[in-house]
């Protein structure tokens, strides 16, 4: 583990990222993760019923879906869902929806990239994809 300072200037590093998800940071209690969602795509339904999820919008327009409310969400909103509430997060724009989100505790496997929605799916069924246990 870590015990230095990490430092991301978070908005650039995620407006360069073509990945649908890359973990940035995992630490024992929380990580760090960045999302691309291409025009059109979503994030997928989902609820993680003992982790908490922060979301923060750094470019494109999309909606989120949380615990069945509909909004719009753009550059500098944040949205925030707690465990075991279902969600997804929908592309409604023409450009990439770009975001980066904490989850607490981690959710993803440590260092995890995926290019695709597809790639992360099949990772997540093939159990590839599993948080770093303490």
């Amino acid at each position: 583990m870590c015990v230095g300072m990490e430092h991301f200037t978070i908005a650039t590093v995620a407006e360069k990222s073509p990945d649908f998800r890359r973990v940035l940071w995992t630490g024992e209690h929380t990580q760090l993760v960045i999302m691309t969602i291409p025009p059109g795509g979503e994030i997928g339904e989902e609820v993680h019923e003992d982790i908490d999820q922060i979301l923060t919008f750094v470019s494109g327009t999309g909606e989120a879906r949380v615990a069945g409310e509909k909004r719009e969400v753009v550059q500098g909103d944040l949205v925030v869902v707690p465990a075991g509430t279902k969600h997804n997060f929908v592309n409604t724009g023409p450009n990439p929806l770009v975001l980066y989100t904490v989850y607490g505790p981690p959710e993803h496997a440590d260092q995890a990239v995926h290019r695709t929605k597809e790639e992360a799916d099949a990772a997540e069924e093939a159990g590839e994809d599993e948080p770093p246990t303490s």
